[in-house]
């Protein structure tokens, strides 16, 4: 087909396609860009999320530091040697992360936890102080309580800080937040094939079952036995400290890690953050566990140990001494 002067009309005709397909390929970029910045499906937004005065965007430089993507993974990316985090903390909450965190290399016991409702942060994002309401909100952590409470774990204890842990916590808030559009998906379950999947199945529901018992069944602590009474002291507030969590921030030697080491510290003098100096015995120790601000050892902050007053009575207060003192 030919114009005048013989001319190729086609080539303008092509030309002007071209342009439009262009032209409408911009206004879609143009638009979209535009959408990108509005609210999309209620969304959770990480500068919005906060836990203990630390953030969510905090919260995930500690995670990248530690390299915890190396083992777990975060909305199914990353390793899978550990699991999916993506809802720990919605399912096991944050006193529960609180209680694990420091010591990884042991899951945390029930007292633990309840120490841990002690603090504000934790109780403030729990609602609630009381244990059995705990389990009862986060069924997930009623479950690993019940199932794995005080054994050991496969992580590594991790040298994190106090405020580590409480920026990790804030991500983890986060991550639980998500709109992860159905991801991931539940598995289904097959009731029909005997003794295969049904039996998997049917072991599961008691497992829940049993998680459910220990959200409402009251956490009585080994303590309470005879038995428990009749042990040697010392062996007595080993058991205790390692069931209350306190070697989650104590070590049992000199070794600093949240709070000060134990080893070498009863019956001697101890540097306290006025300037002072006060021998450890008995009373400073016993004072030390029931009100942790009342005298804060030097280069330590304030206000991160708990009270453990409500938690340990007289007679375990002196097996906790004893073991102590045996250090």
């Amino acid at each position: 087909m030919s114009c005048l002067n013989g001319t190729d009309c086609r080539e303008t005709a092509k030309r002007r396609s071209a342009l439009a397909v262009l032209a409408l390929m911009l206004a879609i970029f143009l638009l979209l860009s535009a959408w990108s910045f509005l609210p999309s499906r209620g969304q959770a937004v990480p500068d919005d999320i906060q836990y203990g005065g630390a953030g969510a965007v905090e919260g995930k430089r500690v995670f990248q530091a530690y390299n915890c993507m190396g083992c777990h993974t975060i909305v199914g990316n990353g390793a899978y040697f550990g699991p999916d985090l993506t809802r720990i903390h919605a399912d096991a909450g944050a006193a529960w992360l609180a209680a694990f965190l420091p010591s990884a290399g042991g899951w945390p016991t029930s007292a633990a936890v309840r120490v841990q409702l002690q603090n504000p942060a934790a109780r403030e994002d729990a609602g609630t102080a009381d244990l059995q309401a705990y389990l009862r909100r986060y069924p997930g952590a009623a479950e690993r309580l019940d199932r794995r409470g005080g054994q050991h774990t496969l992580m590594p204890n991790l040298p994190l800080s106090a405020h580590e842990v409480t920026a990790l916590i804030a991500f983890l808030k986060y991550t639980s937040a998500l709109h992860t559009e159905g991801w991931p998906p539940k598995p289904r379950e097959d009731r029909r094939i005997p003794g295969g999947l049904a039996g998997h199945t049917q072991a599961v529901g008691n497992g829940a079952a049993s998680g459910q018992a220990a959200a409402t069944a009251p956490s009585v602590p080994a303590t309470a036995t005879a038995d428990a009474q009749a042990q040697d002291p010392v062996t007595r507030g080993r058991q205790l400290v390692s069931d209350l969590g306190c070697v989650a921030c104590h070590a049992s030697d000199q070794k600093r890690t949240v709070g000060p080491g134990w080893g070498g510290v009863a019956g001697h003098e101890v540097r306290l953050t006025d300037g002072t100096t006060v021998t450890a015995d008995e009373a400073y120790l016993v004072r030390s566990i029931r009100q942790p601000d009342a005298q804060i050892v030097a280069d330590y902050p304030p206000h991160v140990m708990p009270s453990y007053d409500a938690l340990i009575d007289e007679a375990d207060m002196k097996a906790i001494v004893a073991y102590l003192r045996s250090l």
